[in-house]
């Protein structure tokens, strides 16, 4: 890091923002997670062998198409590709040597540094829900979403102890134009939060919009030379690189800034309804898109990515938390990993319409195959709620107590002189109780992970406080973090300049809705 850099980083906390970080209120927030687990391998060698070979085979007989994008097409020829029309077929070989220079780690910084997040390795960042139209609450019901609503999530993410992201659209806030949200929505991460959060991609201009706002907040010389956004870039599955996605892309790469290369696949509709198969498609959309950032920029940061669900043959409603989603998520992770490259999937996905047993089933699911599968970024980690559709108050923090859990299966199981505990052993004896036992004491308030949510208490006690389920104890919670929160210090000229260039940029523009 340059000294100019530093320097632009620490003239953040001027004088009216240490006075008003000592008088925050103080809350933990969960480091992110370091695997001390193994990864669950479900391929063999020659399993995965045969998925790469065949994905090396679709890249360079069926090819991809890159449409919309002239200046994509001219690179690709240059790099040796074989274009014809908006079609490009990549000879075997060539997307995984230009793959190589992408980096197998990398730090995306927060503005306060100790949410800093290192992505890959054995690590796993946890961020929320991401581009739900709808939001769910059991006072409200369902509705569309606004920007109240988006200010709500990204303080009840900052609040969270065990997210360590805030995410991108944590919710789609339709009282404000379609051409100006993804400000708002900007502004709502850099200022309600201090931990680390995503772009906008809907179009490459608002991809730059993120890089000039970041550029205020942090430092030009500090963005072009770290990663302070990680943003989401969708495949469209089938092998389809559309204009917008790939120019966002464009504009993130050039700037040093992360990107998600994410194929967009529902097994038998955007994918073929065999699990190999469909790893065989993930292989060689993310081939060919992590390819095309390092044409833009060699060494930009990229993320191995893999949404994947299947379908239900009757409905044609997409299905999660189902084992065929598993088997494509754990087969993902190692093709990820044999590419040395970061990986996200999984999240707590469900299509259940409510927070109800459905939800929980599915989300459990999803959210075990994503530890075990060594997801290193796992978005919509809280609040997913029927098919992505829908934003959940209530689910995102049922949810974010559950990652919780993730933190301690993670931890791995320690067998140092503490952890055998001999001496209590030795102290109990037969017929004994370890209750009241010294190791007991010296250890029993970090022993176990406890849920700040879910009820414990016995029958008579639990009737007292009204019978309440856990979507009530939900709510109450929401309410609490809501009632909480308070807003992180921020140097006073660095939100002035954020406020200014929001309503600079809308003011030079028309509404629009479409």
């Amino acid at each position: 890091m340059s000294e100019q850099a530093t320097q632009r980083r620490t003239r953040g906390g001027g004088g009216a923002a240490r006075r008003a970080e000592r008088s925050a209120v103080s809350f933990e927030t969960a480091k992110f997670i370091e695997r001390n687990i193994p990864n669950f391998e479900i391929l063999t060698e020659e399993a995965l062998e045969i998925i790469e070979t065949n994905a090396e085979t679709v890249l360079e007989e069926v090819g991809v198409n890159f449409v919309n994008n002239p200046g994509a097409l001219a690179l690709w020829r240059e790099a040796g590709a074989d274009v014809q029309g908006e079609r490009v077929r990549i000879p075997r070989g060539l997307a995984r040597q230009l793959c190589q220079t992408a980096p197998s780690q990398f730090t995306q910084y927060a503005r306060n540094p100790a949410r800093n997040v290192e992505i890959g390795g054995k690590n796993l960042v946890l961020a929320p829900v991401y581009g739900p139209p709808f939001v769910h609450d059991v006072k409200g019901g369902r509705r569309y979403a606004t920007m109240d609503d988006f200010n709500n999530f990204v303080k009840l993410g900052y609040m969270s102890k065990w997210l360590h992201h805030s995410g991108g659209t944590v919710c789609e806030p339709t009282d404000v134009p379609v051409n100006k949200r993804h400000l708002d929505m900007l502004l709502a991460h850099m200022t309600l939060s201090d931990k680390p959060f995503m772009g906008s991609v809907t179009e490459p201009s608002r991809a730059q919009d993120s890089v000039d706002m970041c550029e205020i907040l942090f430092g030009k010389e500090f963005v072009q030379n770290n990663t302070v956004m990680t943003s989401l870039i969708n495949i469209n599955s089938p092998m389809t690189f559309d204009d917008v996605m790939m120019g966002s892309l464009e504009v993130y790469a050039r700037n040093n800034q992360a990107a998600i290369i994410s194929p967009f696949i529902v097994g038998g509709a955007m994918a073929p309804v065999s699990v190999a198969g469909t790893l065989t498609q993930v292989m060689a959309e993310v081939l060919a898109g992590i390819a095309y950032s390092q044409l833009v920029r060699k060494g930009a940061p990229v993320i191995f990515g893999a949404f994947v669900t299947s379908i239900d043959m009757n409905s044609g409603a997409p299905t999660f938390g189902t084992p065929e989603a598993a088997h494509i998520t754990y087969g993902a992770g190692q093709l990820a990993r044999r590419m040395g490259l970061p990986y996200r999937s999984a999240g707590s996905f469900c299509g259940s319409k409510l927070p109800d047993a459905q939800a929980a089933y599915e989300t459990s699911n999803s959210l075990n195959m994503g530890l075990l599968s060594g997801v290193n970024f796992m978005l919509h980690a809280c609040g997913w709620l029927e098919g992505g559709l829908v934003s959940s108050y209530e689910k995102f923090v049922m949810d974010a107590d559950q990652l919780g859990a993730l933190h301690h299966l993670a931890r791995g199981i320690a067998v140092d002189e503490n952890a055998q505990a001999m001496d209590a052993i030795r102290e109990v004896g037969p017929g004994g109780h370890y209750l009241g036992c010294a190791h007991t004491q010296a250890n029993f308030k970090s022993a176990f992970w406890r849920s700040e949510l879910l009820d414990y208490k016995p029958f008579e006690t639990w009737a007292e406080e009204g019978s309440r389920d856990t979507m009530a104890l939900a709510s109450a919670r929401v309410d609490k973090l809501l009632g909480d929160y308070v807003q992180p210090a921020m140097d006073p000229a660095i939100a002035e300049a954020l406020n200014a260039y929001v309503t600079q940029k809308k003011a030079s523009m028309p509404d629009a809705f479409l």
